[in-house]
């Protein structure tokens, strides 16, 4: 899995690089046909946005979480993913 990380109005270091490959670790193990992901954080007045789209096989899944702290958005943005890749699986499973 390649992950593609930008920034938008904010500095990416290596611990945030680190903190996002260690999340997507964990949908990988979900859903094993994620090709590549495209995760943004991006920092607009006090809200921290995190968003990531995801190329699997069968299609895409997006998400989007906002949040005060930059690492609780990534937090909620990997929970969501998770519940909508194991919900693709499923969906490709009754195929």
């Amino acid at each position: 899995m390649q992950i593609n990380l930008t920034g938008h109005h904010i500095e990416l270091t290596d611990a945030l690089r680190n903190y996002v490959h260690e999340k997507f670790e964990r949908l990988e193990r979900h859903f094993d046909h994620i090709n590549n992901v495209h995760v943004i954080l991006n920092v607009q007045k006090l809200q921290q946005i995190a968003e990531a789209k995801l190329h699997v096989n069968g299609g895409e899944v997006f998400a989007t979480h906002e949040h005060e702290n930059m690492y609780a958005a990534i937090d909620g943005l990997v929970d969501k993913l998770d519940r909508q890749v194991i919900k693709h699986k499923e969906k490709i499973s009754r195929h």
